[in-house]
Parts: C-alpha cells; sequence; structure tokens
C-alpha cells in the first residue's frame, strides 16, 4: 500500500482496542482513530475535495490533527501543515501558493488563519473537540484509503531560504513511508509496548515523522503535549511510564536545569534534532536522567532524517551519526568536488528520501537538486569512520529553539516600514534558545523610528518566534565590493 495512511489502517487491524493517542484524560485507541480519519476522508469527499487536492491543517499536537492529517491521505488529498501562530499575511501566502482549497483551525489559535482564509478565498473551519466530533459523526467512514503512486505528492510542507519568501517542499507518499520505517522500526526500534511523549510540533517534519508517523507505524502510544514544559515533559514521562523522548537540544537543556524529581527510569532512548546538540548538554541529561540520546541530522527537504547515530553501532557525542538506510552523503568544495577525509565541505544527500521539488518553483528545484543530490547548505566534515560532524551553515538561516527563523523574511517586513532604509537580520548567541534573532537597521534620512517601535513593527506581522529581540539603529552597514551586506561583520552592539 503505497498511500502513507496504509499505516493507520494496517496497525488498527492488528491492535484494534490498543491506545494510540493519549492527552490528558483523553484516550483514543488504533480503532477509533481509524474510524475518525475514515469518517474525516468522507467529510472531505463530501465536500468535493479529491486526489491531489491540498488540504491545510493549522492544530497545535491535538488528536484532531492526527485525525485530520490520515484523514486528508486517506482521502487521496495533500496535507499542508501550517503553524497556528502564523500571522494573517503568512497563512494567507501559504494559502495562496499552494492553492488550497480548505483550511482548518484550532478553536484556540489566535484567528489569523481564519483572515487569512478570508483573504485567499479559501473555505475555513474553527476545529474544537466537541462540535468537530459531531460533524464526523454525520459521515460514514470512507472504507479504505485512496490508491496512490508512491512518487505522488503527500506532503506540502512550508519552508524559507535565503531568496526570502517560503517555499513548498514536495515530499511524497514513498519519502515519508520510508523515513518513517527509518526512524520508527531501525532507529527507535518502536514497538506496541512503547510510550512516545509528543510534544515536538506535529505541523513540523521532525514531529510529524519522527514522533507521530513513527508511532503510528509501530503500534505504539502518542503521548500528546500541546506545548513544551519542562516540568510537564518530565511529570508525563513518570506519569505515564514512557519509554521514548524525542524533542530539539533546547528541551534538552531546560529539562536538564530543571529541578524535576520525577522518576523517568522508564525511559529507555532519546532522539535529538533539529539542531546541534551540545556535548556538554548530552552529557549531562544522560548522566542525570539514565538514557542514552541519539542524534541525528535532516531538514524539511529530507522528510526529515538524512543520518544518524545507531542503536545497533557505536555512538559519536557531538557527531549526527552515519546516512541512514538507502541514503547517500557526500561533502562537496566550491567547485563540486568531494573533500577528503576531515575536510569541512557543504553536505549534499540522495536517496527517497530527497524531496521532489520546490512546489512551483522550478528554478529553485534545479539550484537544489541540480545533478540528483541535494543542496543542503550545511558544512559539515566527516571522520575516518564514516560519521558525519556539522560545522556551520551556508545559508543565513537562524534557529531559535529548534524553529527555523530566515533573516530575508524578516528584513522585507522591516523594509516595509516607512523610516528603514536598510536591515539586516543575524544570528547572536542565546545560552537557552542556542540562536536569538537580531537586527541592524539604518534609518532613511530626516526619519525615526526607535528600536522598540522596529520591534513592535515585526511583532505584528510574523509569527512570535520570529520577530527580533534585539534591535539596534547603525549609521551604516558593511558592504563588500558589490554592495552585498557582509553579515558575518555585524555584532550586536556592547550593552
Amino acid at each position: 500500500m503505497a498511500n502513507l495512511a496504509g499505516f493507520l489502517v494496517e496497525t488498527a487491524q492488528r491492535q484494534p482496542d490498543h491506545p494510540a493517542l493519549r492527552l490528558g484524560e483523553r484516550v483514543i485507541t488504533y480503532a477509533e482513530l481509524d474510524e475518525h480519519s475514515a469518517r474525516a476522508a468522507a467529510l472531505l469527499r463530501s465536500e468535493g475535495v479529491g486526489p491531489g487536492d491540498r488540504v491545510a491543517l493549522m492544530l497545535p499536537n491535538v488528536p484532531e490533527f492526527v485525525v485530520l492529517y490520515y484523514g486528508v491521505l486517506r482521502a487521496g488529498a495533500v496535507v499542508v501543515p501550517m503553524n497556528p501562530l502564523l500571522k494573517t499575511r503568512e497563512t494567507e501566502f501559504r494559502l495562496t501558493d499552494s492553492g488550497a482549497v480548505r483550511l482548518f483551525e484550532w478553536h484556540h489559535a489566535p484567528g489569523e488563519g481564519a483572515k487569512g482564509a478570508a483573504v485567499a478565498g479559501v473555505r475555513h473551519t474553527t476545529v474544537d473537540p466537541t462540535g468537530f466530533a459531531a460533524e464526523l459523526a454525520g459521515h460514514e467512514p470512507l472504507p479504505g484509503v485512496a490508491e496512490v503512486d508512491g512518487e505522488d505528492m503527500a506532503v506540502l510542507l512550508y519552508t524559507s531560504g535565503t531568496t526570502g519568501r517560503p517555499k513548498g517542499a514536495v515530499l511524497s507518499h514513498a519519502g515519508l513511508r520510508h523515513n518513517t520505517e527509518v526512524n520508527g522500526i531501525e532507529i527507535q526500534r518502536m514497538t506496541p509496548d512503547d510510550v512516545v511523549v509528543g510534544c515536538l510540533p506535529l505541523f513540523h517534519i521532525f514531529g510529524q515523522i519522527c514522533t507521530m508517523s513513527a508511532t503510528v507505524r509501530s503500534g505504539a502510544s502518542l503521548v500528546m503535549i500541546p506545548r513544551f514544559s519542562p516540568g510537564t515533559v518530565l511529570d508525563t514521562i513518570a506519569g505515564e511510564r514512557a519509554t521514548v523522548f524525542e524533542g530539539v537540544p533546547t528541551m534538552y537543556a531546560a529539562m536538564l536545569q530543571h529541578p524535576s524529581v520525577a522518576d523517568v527510569s522508564t525511559l529507555r532512548m532519546c532522539i535529538s534534532g533539529g539542531a546541534s546538540l551540545p556535548v556538554e548538554v548530552l552529557h549531562g541529561f544522560e548522566q542525570r536522567f539514565g538514557c542514552s540520546v541519539l542524534e541525528g541530522f535532516g531538514m524539511s527537504e529530507t522528510s526529515p532524517a538524512v543520518t544518524f547515530n545507531h542503536p545497533d553501532r557505536p555512538r559519536k557525542p557531538g557527531s549526527v551519526g552515519t546516512p541512514i538506510r538507502d541514503v547517500e552523503v557526500r561533502l562537496l568544495d566550491d567547485r563540486g568536488r568531494d573533500v577528503a577525509s576531515g575536510e569541512i565541505g557543504e553536505l549534499v544527500v540522495r536517496g527517497p528520501n530527497v524531496m521532489k521539488g520546490y512546489w512551483n518553483r522550478p528554478e529553485e528545484t534545479a539550484a537544489a537538486i541540480p545533478d540528483g543530490w541535494l543542496r543542503t547548505g550545511d558544512l559539515a566534515r566527516a571522520d575516518d569512520d564514516g560519521y558525519f560532524y556539522i560545522v556551520d551553515r551556508k545559508k543565513d538561516m537562524i534557529i531559535r529553539g529548534g524553529y527555523n527563523v530566515y533573516p530575508r523574511e524578516i528584513e522585507e517586513v522591516l523594509h516595509e516600514h516607512p523610516a528603514v532604509a536598510l536591515a539586516a537580520v543575524v544570528p547572536v548567541p542565546h545560552p537557552d534558545l542556542g540562536e536569538e534573532v537580531a537586527a541592524a537597521v539604518v534609518l532613511r534620512p530626516a526619519s525615526q523610528a526607535t528600536p522598540g517601535e522596529l520591534q513592535d513593527y515585526v511583532k505584528r506581522r510574523v509569527a512570535a518566534y520570529k520577530y527580533p529581540r534585539h534591535v539596534w539603529l547603525a549609521e551604516k552597514l558593511p558592504l563588500g565590493p558589490s554592495g552585498k551586506i557582509l553579515k558575518r561583520e555585524i555584532t550586536l552592539p556592547a550593552p
């Protein structure tokens, strides 16, 4: 069965009464999840949603996200996951660019999705558990799942780059099934006995595949946490007797620093990704909680995993491990030549995990995958044993607490302010988040604006994790011979 939703159908047939999802007092079995998603598929079909149509989901980590995710796939449509914190302009762009026909937004979201949908002319539904359950009950379950080709698009996941506006990475059923198998069965070795903590956002590819899809494939139970809090996570692990935790480095740091005395001895495996995990945090976490952490590397364009520290091979702290099954990795210099062991080069990837391309962006697709190898924009080195170490990023992307922030998007917003002549957004170190967003701004002659005013201007227009926490005014910005701003020479002024 090529459809990614086939994993749910197969697991529900094997163990219908086993808990699939838990959120507080709510427990949904695999039989119930299978039925609810089949009703969701019927709902979509009744509205004329068919194969290839894009359906956007703007929900946090709640059971309704999982129901709709698999319901969309069962109908043969394409999931367009979106952060519930996006503002109107961000929502409208994604809906318009994707050609989405439907948006489901969580009832506790700020309502920006509804505003964006109105601008884009897209049908919008506010999802609350009681009303949504009643709506699904009015539709007979759609039998089976839609037949698809493995190379058909399953998920259209928006990610930005140094070119500015977000791009939709086209992820296939086959690529996502492959990554699900590798992550759930080969790396995490999940079984129905496992209880997995789901605090990674499901609208991100890491949580979506490595947590949700891998759990469903293996028949384990997913304990959902809508918003990360170190105390909540540690108490959940203890209370639910959880065995697997997945998170980004800032989560590990926060849990390590939390004074909780919760008993987390049931943990057998932890997974880290999204950014480099400081070795000191890794060692400190393992020493305190007695559970090994396996670090890997991936990105939205690779469904997501590329490399991992495998459970059956030696683990090297500081390394993101070796390539996963069926995936090839090389390091190239600026001329496209392989670098020697120990030397730094751009990490490029080839395999079933690589996206089909960027949605309706053939030129950017050709630049990213010019010869069948995806250029990741990450600089890395490899040791003599074939273990990879991420060194830096060629692109300007900022990773703030595991969330990707793309400077040009923020710069474009700043440039919309009438007083701004030039703006450069750069990362500055942060002890907990890894990186913080900062902006140096040159004002137009005779114009006035304070750093606080500029910060608020951006804050009102982008998601909360994106706006710069540091803004300062500069007389000029360093420029290169071609007039390009030299961001590497920009530093946060002394207080």
